[in-house]
C-alpha cells in the first residue's frame, strides 16, 4: 500500500468516526427535532394566517353589509327630505294662495269704499249744486217774503231727499 492509499483509509476510517460520535451523540434527532420544531412553528403561523384572513373577511363582509344598510338608510333620509320639502313647498304655497286671497279681498274692500266714498262726495256736491242752482232760479222768479220762504223750504227738502 503505498502512502496516498494509506492517507485514504484513514480519512475514510476518520470519517466513519465522525458519523459515529455524530449517532452517538444524538445530532441527527437533534436535527431532525428542530426541523420538527420549525415545521410546527410554520405550520402553526399558517394556521393563525389562515384565521386571519377568515376573521378579515369576515369583517370585510360585515363592512359590505354596513355599508349597504348605511346606503339604504341615506336612500330612505334622501326620500323622506325630499317628501318633507314638497309636503312644505305645498304648504308655502297653500299660505302664499290664501294671503293672496286675503290681499285681493282687502283691496277690493278699500277699493269699494273708496267708490262709495267718491258717489257720496259726488251726490253731496251734486245736491250743493242743485241747491244753489234752484235758489238762484227760484230767487230771481219769486221776490219778496213769500220768494224767500219758498227758496228755505226747497232747500230744506233738496237738501233732505239728496243726503
Amino acid at each position: 500500500m503505498d502512502a496516498t492509499s494509506l492517507a485514504t483509509l484513514w480519512a475514510f476510517v476518520a470519517l466513519l468516526i465522525f458519523f459515529g460520535v455524530i449517532a452517538y451523540l444524538g445530532v441527527p434527532g437533534k436535527i431532525t427535532a428542530a426541523l420538527d420544531g420549525k415545521v410546527a412553528a410554520i405550520e402553526s403561523e399558517l394556521s393563525e394566517a389562515k384565521r386571519l384572513r377568515e376573521e378579515a373577511a369576515s369583517l370585510l363582509a360585515a363592512y359590505k353589509q354596513k355599508a349597504a344598510d348605511a346606503e339604504l338608510e341615506a336612500q330612505s333620509i334622501v326620500a323622506e327630505a325630499k317628501q318633507l320639502a314638497d309636503i312644505a313647498t305645498a304648504e308655502a304655497n297653500k299660505a302664499l294662495d290664501e294671503l293672496i286671497a286675503r290681499r285681493t279681498k282687502a283691496a277690493e274692500a278699500k277699493i269699494a269704499q273708496a267708490e262709495a266714498q267718491a258717489v257720496a262726495e259726488v251726490r253731496s256736491r251734486a245736491a250743493d249744486v242743485a241747491v244753489a242752482a234752484a235758489e238762484k232760479l227760484l230767487a230771481t222768479r219769486v221776490a219778496g217774503k213769500t220768494g224767500a220762504d219758498l227758496v228755505a223750504k226747497g232747500i230744506a227738502e233738496v237738501a233732505a231727499k239728496l243726503n
